[in-house]
């Protein structure tokens, strides 16, 4: 990509468009940065960039900026529909994400995963079995670090392995994976796309430029994904799934399978290992066939599971109180997510859900919630649609903010009982990101525990 004497608008300034706006300044572009929120929003960060010589404009979006420029570059939390860049596209003007950018300069394979839960953790989880295995890989994407900062790491690593979300894949252009890993589709984000459909073909698009070089992992038990994959070109490696397939994994109570045409069977005893729950097995399972599809170890899969300690707020253990387990999952943020968390309760369930509704419904939880939860306490802008779903099922009562819910949950819990936030919800009601959430959660806790002694 030839970036020589081009104007180049950045849109948004989160985390990806900053790295974008420092990227394209250094290779000698003009670059404007556009952002709705105001100055006292955004805070320190404008006089760095400004610094660098890039044009800021804040406030509502001007279309003469959009439809003024050579290249636009969105954030993922931008939404690719909005009129100006419509219009923009309208005068044949390009408009990708910053992973696509970043493709363009990436010269090491790229190993890219999606789906609607699992991504951030399949993810780790392919870095540190090919570390184990003796390569090097950088992990970033959606999870942390953007894919346009390690370029310059990229010259004594062997692969990327990057997490990317439906928004990301929204504006790809020639974005071509080595390894694509489509680990689930559920309802998700349905307040940005039109219907389910929509999301699950933005998410299908992670294929749409592999060829027969190129391999796809994809969930063998997962009907939407088997009924999108009709032109799929690439090399089908299945998990999940005991259908005959040349490369496959597949899960037999607490061990992995894994059978190639080159090592036949192999597997791995997963019983004592620090993840738990059966979506964290089929996270592992698609994490070690990706990484045995490019020359992984079955020692290095096995290696990085013993090691492996999860992330924070997907099913953390944060303390007991009067015998009382109190876990942090924050980060489910779909109704799927809560039910897989569910699943890895035998002991009754003390659930506290709610925050910003995302367009989907909760009515398939009503099985999860009948087998192990015994009380929901609900909070946030959802509260209220929540407990019409699912209120008449179990006891259920509001609570203003966290730390009420949490004093709530304390007080129904009995012994060997545990209390979990699984929000099925996004957090931006009441908080920045799930991470403050799950904090917040963790403090209320904390502060029970305290009184308690």
């Amino acid at each position: 990509m030839d970036l020589r004497n081009k104007h180049i608008l950045v849109v948004g300034l989160g985390r990806s468009g900053i790295s974008v706006a420092k990227f394209l300044a250094s290779r000698g572009c003009t670059v404007t940065a556009a952002d709705n929120r105001s100055e006292d929003e955004l805070g320190d960060v404008l006089s760095e960039i400004r610094d660098l010589g890039i044009f800021i404009e804040l406030g509502p979006h001007d279309s003469d900026t959009f439809e003024n420029c050579d290249l636009i570059v969105l954030s993922p939390g931008v939404p690719h529909t909005i009129a100006p860049v419509n219009q923009a596209r309208g005068k044949n003007i390009p408009v990708i994400g910053e992973i696509e950018l970043a493709y363009h300069f990436i010269n090491i394979p790229i190993i890219a995963v999606t789906g609607t839960n699992g991504k951030s953790t399949t993810t780790l989880l392919i870095g540190e079995m090919l570390h184990q295995s003796g390569f090097k890989a950088l992990t970033g994407g959606n999870l942390g670090t953007p894919l346009i900062e390690l370029i310059d790491q990229q010259d004594d690593a062997d692969f990327m392995v990057a997490e990317i979300s439906s928004f990301q894949l929204d504006t790809i252009n020639k974005f071509r994976p080595l390894v694509s890993i489509l680990l689930n589709i559920t309802d998700d984000h349905l307040d940005r796309y039109p219907d389910f459909d929509a999301y699950a073909w933005s998410k299908a698009r992670i294929f749409e430029n592999q060829t027969g070089h190129d391999i796809c992992v994809l969930n063998g038990n997962d009907a939407t994904i088997l009924s999108i994959l009709e032109n799929l070109t690439a090399r089908r490696f299945s998990f999940n799934s005991r259908q005959f397939n040349e490369n496959r994994s597949w899960i037999s109570e607490q061990t992995i399978w894994f059978h190639t045409p080159d090592a036949g069977d192999q597997y791995v005893n997963c019983s004592d290992i620090p993840l738990t729950g059966r979506h964290n097995l089929e996270n592992a399972s698609a994490a070690g066939l990706a990484v045995l599809s490019v020359g992984g170890t079955i020692a290095g899969i096995k290696g990085a599971l013993q090691n492996f300690k999860g992330l924070s707020h997907r099913m953390a253990y944060v303390d007991t109180v009067n015998n009382v387990r109190f876990y942090d999952d924050s980060k489910a943020t779909n109704v799927d997510a809560v039910a897989r968390a569910l699943e890895s309760f035998s002991s009754p369930v003390v659930l506290i859900m709610g925050g910003r509704d995302k367009g989907g419904g909760y009515e398939s939880l009503r099985p999860r919630i009948a087998q192990c939860v015994k009380q929901l306490i609900v909070m946030g802008e959802a509260a209220g649609k929540i407990k019409t779903v699912l209120g008449d099922m179990v006891p259920t009562v509001m609570a203003a903010d966290m730390a009420q819910a949490v004093k709530i949950a304390a007080e129904i819990a009995g012994a060997g009982d545990s209390v979990l936030l699984s929000p099925a919800c996004s957090s931006f009601d009441m908080y920045g990101s799930y991470a403050q959430r799950g904090m917040d959660f963790a403090r209320s806790v904390d502060f029970l525990k305290s009184g308690n002694q």
